[in-house]
This record gives C-alpha cells, sequence and structure tokens, in this order.
C-alpha cells in the first residue's frame, strides 16, 4: 500500500519535513505492506500549469493527463496511483509555498472535467491530507482567517479524489537554531525554543496520529 508524502518545503529536514515523516511512520506502522516515500519538490525543475489545455482536448493524446514534460512529467501518473497522499508546506504570507502551489495546479487540473457535474478524471479515490507549518501562535493563525484561506484548495482535492482531507495545523514553529544570527526581533528565541521543545513533540505525535488514520483510510476501516 503506497504513500506519497509531499513537501512543499524548500527546507528538507526541518519542520514540514518532520511532520511529513512522522505521518508516514504512523503509516507504516499501520500496515505491513506499507511504501512510504517523500518527494520534495524544491529538488524537482518544473513550473505551474502553462495553460495549454491538452488535458482538455477531446480525444487527443493527453486528455486527462498533464501533457508538460519536466520534473513532474513521471511523477505526476505516479501519484494519482496511490493509496495515500499527504501534502505539506510551510505558510508564507498566508498561503502554501509557491512549489507546492505550482505542483496542485499540475496534478489537480487535468483531472477537472468541465461538465455540469465539474466531474473528475482521478483513476481512482485516494484518501488525503494535508499539514502546514507556520510560526505564527494557532489563536494568530485563526484570527487571520488561515484556515478559510487554505480551504479553497483543499476543497478541490477533496472533490476531485472522493473525500474531505484530513488536516493538521503545526503552529508557532522555531524557524532555525539561533536567532541572534538574523533580524528577528518580534519573535522571543526563548520562547520558540521552549514550544519547540513542550509542543513540538505533541504535533508529530498527532502526525502520526493522522498517518495511522490514513491507512485506514486507504483500507477503508474509516
Amino acid at each position: 500500500m503506497q504513500i506519497y508524502a509531499i513537501n512543499g518545503s524548500p527546507r528538507k529536514t526541518w519542520n514540514t519535513a518532520t511532520i511529513l515523516q512522522n505521518v508516514l511512520d504512523g503509516f507504516a506502522e499501520s500496515r505491513e505492506d506499507a511504501l512510504t516515500e517523500m518527494i520534495d519538490l524544491y529538488s524537482l525543475d518544473y513550473k505551474g500549469c502553462v495553460s495549454c489545455f491538452e488535458c482538455k482536448r477531446l480525444g487527443g493524446p493527453s486528455y486527462g493527463r498533464c501533457a508538460v514534460r519536466d520534473g513532474l512529467g513521471a511523477l505526476l501518473p505516479r501519484i494519482l496511483q496511490a493509496d495515500a497522499l499527504v501534502i505539506g508546506s510551510p505558510i508564507y504570507f498566508g498561503d502554501v509555498s509557491g512549489m507546492l502551489r505550482a505542483f496542485l495546479e499540475r496534478l489537480l487540473f487535468p483531472c477537472l472535467v468541465y461538465d455540469k457535474a465539474h466531474s473528475s478524471l482521478a483513476p481512482r479515490k485516494i484518501p488525503t491530507a494535508f499539514v502546514y507549518t507556520m510560526n505564527l501562535p494557532r489563536a494568530a493563525m485563526e484570527e487571520r482567517g488561515y484556515p478559510q484561506r487554505l480551504a479553497a484548495m483543499e476543497s478541490y482535492v477533496g472533490r476531485l479524489f472522493g473525500s474531505a482531507p484530513r488536516l493538521l495545523h503545526v503552529c508557532d514553529t522555531l524557524q532555525f537554531k539561533d536567532y541572534s544570527r538574523y533580524k528577528m526581533e518580534i519573535f522571543s528565541a526563548e520562547e520558540k525554543a521552549r514550544q519547540r521543545e513542550l509542543e513540538f513533540p505533541a504535533d508529530c505525535r498527532r502526525a502520526r496520529e493522522l498517518g495511522a488514520a490514513l491507512a485506514a483510510d486507504a483500507a477503508g476501516e474509516a
């Protein structure tokens, strides 16, 4: 049973990647036949949708598939055959990273049919989850309306892949180890370090639980 974790962060070993790895570990702990893979988007060479509409051309060789041949060309068909998918990103200016946005355009648009029902050409239903990491505390995240802003893309994923994504918001994260090297007066290095020590392990546990839930979803047990 295959699950892919999509890392939309440029940092391959920090908050987002750590949370995603815990989701993969939770999935693997729940399934003896689990196959897990982390995909770092910033290691790939690609761009967002170029609006060629070859995926919509009736009778065309790329109907229902992205026609662009770049770093995503071989990856997108594999992901569409996954048993589960978890998508992770840091929050930049209230939204996901640019690389993740470009990836989602390329993954989702070929699946979306412009008929009255807004049908899906996804080859199978895929249980999905989004995990977000951000330096804002949870109360500030809610006050600024981040969940509502992020819900638009979540709804497309849910509609096209068959069910609403599960969600995990990881807040008040440690951005780096030594705050003294950067102009960061609005943050307290001591409070950030304390948050990392006390709360981040709990976030990792929740990520493992999320992985187990995705395994149950994929097995039809939820």
